[in-house]
């Protein structure tokens, strides 16, 4: 799939109790006698699949700040991904905004040059992300923790994953600053070892992270930042949920404060060829169907009180 977010879902895992004992999690034969090993096995799969011209999909996001939640419905599609708001604290647009939201997607059919400006600016997007997948298994230390089992949303439902433990590798040394902060953290990730894919990458800065030798700014210890991907078929992966807690200064005077929980759900397929201006129209009817399933589910609701 060609998303910039799809190379990288927060529940424990539960086990239930069967009869008088404990539900069997599978299990795997035996731990990985090199872990990073396998982290330089799955980082390559992960490359391989981002690199791939795989299936395209419709789905869901809400972006949840301190402002309040967004939702939004996305479209891939060859040359960008279309996406248009649906939702503001779970409640649809007002006509008002419907209007302004679609003279903000429509801008990118009338010009050209802007959908061109948004396709590179998503493979920039992409390739940074693929930079810090690729440093992963030299920039960490990497020791077994155990396993757990995949679910919904971590992973393929079912499988074992196994759990590593990692802190930065003192030999390495960073290529740019888009692998600088890998330096300053420490954390935990899931991979499947059956399909060889990323299921959770749990990471917290232990401390300050400067760039541009402080000069141009740094990042505050304690920043943290949650990652998980699930599988949505039998070869599709996609990331399920984010999390970001994140501050810090640029030259030392503007304050970097970003905070912001991601979901992603509703996952369905869309012709592999689908064009923008065809993505566009499928959003709007998105919208439509999306108000429309509220205002029934809100006259329901009501009617039951």
């Amino acid at each position: 799939m060609d998303r910039s977010h799809s190379i990288w879902r927060i529940a424990p895992l539960l086990i239930s109790l069967v009869g008088a004992g404990l539900a069997q999690q599978p299990t795997i034969s035996s731990p990985p006698a090199e872990p990073v090993e396998l982290v330089r096995k799955t980082v390559a799969n992960e490359i391989k699949a981002a690199k791939e011209d795989g299936d395209r999909f419709m789905f869901r996001s809400t972006k949840t700040t301190a402002k309040g939640s967004v939702t939004k419905i996305y479209i891939e599609t060859k040359k960008a991904t279309a996406g248009m708001v649906v939702a503001h604290d779970g409640k649809p647009l007002t006509a008002e905004e419907r209007k302004a939201e679609l003279a903000r997607i429509q801008r990118f059919l009338k010009n050209p040059e802007e959908l061109e400006k948004k396709h590179r600016q998503e493979q920039q997007d992409a390739e940074r992300t693929l930079r810090i997948v690729k440093a992963l298994p030299d920039a960490f230390l990497y020791e077994y923790a155990g396993q757990e089992t995949g679910s919904a949303t971590r992973g393929k439902t079912g499988d074992p994953l196994v759990v590593l433990k990692f802190r930065p590798n003192p030999k390495y040394e960073p290529p740019s600053r888009v692998e600088l902060v890998l330096t300053g953290m420490e954390g935990v990730v899931m991979l499947d070892a059956r399909c060889h894919r990323l299921a959770l990458i749990d990471g917290k800065l232990f401390k300050e992270v400067g760039f541009g030798w402080g000069i141009l700014g740094h990042l505050d210890k304690g920043g943290h930042f949650l990652v998980q991907q699930q599988a949505i078929n039998d070869k599709d992966w996609t990331i399920s949920s984010m999390k970001l807690d994140i501050t810090g200064k640029v030259l030392f005077v503007k304050s970097i404060v970003f905070s912001m929980t991601e979901t992603f759900s509703d996952f369905k397929p869309v012709p592999k060829d689908i064009t923008f201006a065809q993505a566009v129209d499928l959003l709007e009817k998105e919208e439509t169907v999306f108000a429309e399933n509220f205002s029934s589910s809100a006259v329901s609701d009501y009617g039951a009180r």
